[in-house]
């Protein structure tokens, strides 16, 4: 009797090719970054260069993050407040905060965090304001503070831009409160409607409603002019 053990392993017939394993598919190249991402990317990474020294006790890099945003803040804070003197004022102590609070900020986008903070302090002057009625403002004419022109841009363009900033000024005077500050967001600014409900505190179908409820306004009073705002 032979005891040799039989093999474990069948035998495979001549003619039968070994399966070889594939190589997995390389991945795919990622998409290049488009100009507004390859610009976001630049600006995050020289604000959190700006926030980790002034965090250090730097003075001069957190004078530098108010030379950066202080003219945008400005320019959205006035348009909610409908004071320049006002919009100035709640500026200043957006910054103000920002610096009180600067080591709880987490996150990728700062200019996000302090356009909520420049909101909340517009939100404050509106609340006083309600408190202590007070006459129409005439500073919506003044033109003293215009954002800076693109380059290129010549006289005639940069009056037909100041135009349109005066016409949209006066229609976004005359809509509720909530609604144009969303409106400035979402049709000024940019942003979309899950960053402008994180700025605002404000739900995501609210922030939808105020923007659509606001639009229905201005598009009375636009008229021809609704090309203003965003598609």
């Amino acid at each position: 009797m032979d005891e040799t053990a039989p093999r474990s392993d069948a035998s495979l017939p001549a003619d039968h090719d070994e399966a070889t394993p594939t190589a997995s598919a390389a991945a795919p190249a990622p998409a290049p970054l488009s100009d507004a991402q390859r610009a976001r990317e630049i600006q995050q990474a020289r604000d959190a260069a700006l926030i980790e020294r002034a965090l250090d006790g730097d003075l001069d890099a957190f004078n530098e993050i108010v030379a950066v945003y202080q003219d945008y803040l400005f320019a959205l804070v006035v348009r909610v407040v409908r004071d320049r003197d006002s919009a100035a004022d709640a500026v200043q102590e957006a910054f103000f905060s920002c610096y009180r609070n600067l080591n709880r900020f987490r996150g990728d986008s700062f200019r996000s965090w302090l356009t909520r903070i420049a909101l909340n302090a517009a939100t404050d002057v509106l609340r006083q304001r309600k408190r202590k009625p007070s006459e129409p403002f005439p500073e919506w004419e003044d033109d003293a503070w215009q954002p800076p022109a693109a380059e290129g841009d010549n006289p005639e363009r940069q009056a037909m831009r100041r135009n349109a900033g005066r016409v949209l000024a006066k229609a976004l005077e005359q809509i509720t409160d909530d609604q144009r500050a969303a409106i400035v967001l979402y049709d000024v600014e940019g942003y979309d409607y899950q960053e402008i409900a994180d700025m605002t505190g404000a739900a995501l179908g609210t922030v939808k409603s105020r923007i659509h409820r606001g639009r229905l306004a201005l598009r009375e009073l636009l008229g021809d002019d609704m090309e203003l705002l965003r598609e």
